[in-house]
């Protein structure tokens, strides 16, 4: 058996979307109407991955590779069950992560969990962002995105020159902005609820090793069926052991939560410019 895209993100995000729709999905089937009657199982009709990471994670050149070879693909997002196609690195939008990392700006890439969601889960809107801080990155990369020729940052020959020329200015920011990861996974109800989930872990490189780990675990464990999965399936890992993966990979986390409502994991922070924040 085999999982794909086990990491952080994707990986353990696709499981928290799927653990929220489900925990929602199983309070419904107990509750009733004033009647009696058994009310409608919700289903979700939006789904929104947020990734925010500082600096390069600690992951240097790698992140960085990743990133150019991303500004030259176009995102497929998916809205009302209809694929669209948009330019890299666009779309921007404020999201807060709540405390300890507060709103950073993030933009649309093209993401694997995004069509994932939208086949396995059966989500008709689907959306993932990312973004970094210092906020003149995320500036670096739009201009990117625009600015190389059709084609040139598909093949990782052009972009090397590229990562060799950001890697000491990243290195630099790394110092002062640290290593900090931040998913936020937002979705919508077709009963109005909108649960969210949130992971923040002080370093990226140790909760990526904790992320794999905890997948590798599970198909050594005996949970994965025989074929090739996405981490959301059935197949990859069992309903009822996705709580036991989620508790695996949010080890040492600042902070881990599941199926709140959308106020209670926000923050009010303080914005010193630059892309730099301070919490109130």
């Amino acid at each position: 058996p085999a999982i794909t895209t086990t990491g952080i993100y994707p990986g353990v995000s696709n499981i928290m979307a799927a653990q929220m729709i489900a925990v929602h999905q199983a309070a419904a089937r107990k509750s009733t109407n004033e009647d009696g009657t058994p009310i409608p199982i919700p289903q979700p009709k939006k789904l929104s991955y947020h990734y925010f990471t500082a600096g390069s994670g600690g992951a240097g050149p790698t992140i960085l590779s990743t990133s150019f070879l991303l500004c030259g693909e176009q995102v497929t997002a998916y809205k009302d069950g209809a694929a669209v196609t948009l330019p890299p690195a666009s779309y921007r939008q404020v999201v807060d992560f709540g405390s300890g990392v507060g709103s950073r700006e993030v933009f649309l890439y093209n993401l694997p969990e995004t069509h994932s969601a939208f086949e396995t889960m059966n989500i008709p809107t689907v959306s993932a962002r990312f973004g970094t801080s210092p906020g003149v990155f995320n500036t670096g990369m739009q201009l990117i995105a625009k600015l190389a020729p059709k084609g040139f940052l598909e093949n990782e020959f052009n972009v090397k020159p590229l990562v060799a020329l950001a890697t000491p200015f990243v290195k630099l920011a790394d110092k002062f902005v640290g290593e900090k990861c931040a998913m936020k996974v937002c979705l919508e109800m077709d009963d109005g609820s909108a649960p969210t989930g949130v992971y923040v872990h002080k370093e990226l490189s140790k909760c990526v090793g904790l992320a794999t780990a905890a997948f590798a675990m599970s198909v050594l464990e005996g949970g994965t069926q025989p074929g090739v999965w996405y981490p959301e399936e059935g197949g990859a890992v069992a309903p009822e052991d996705r709580a036991l993966l989620l508790e695996r990979a949010s080890k040492g986390t600042k902070k881990f939560v599941l199926n709140k409502p959308l106020w209670d994991v926000e923050s009010s922070p303080m914005q010193l410019g630059f892309g730099f924040y301070m919490e109130k």
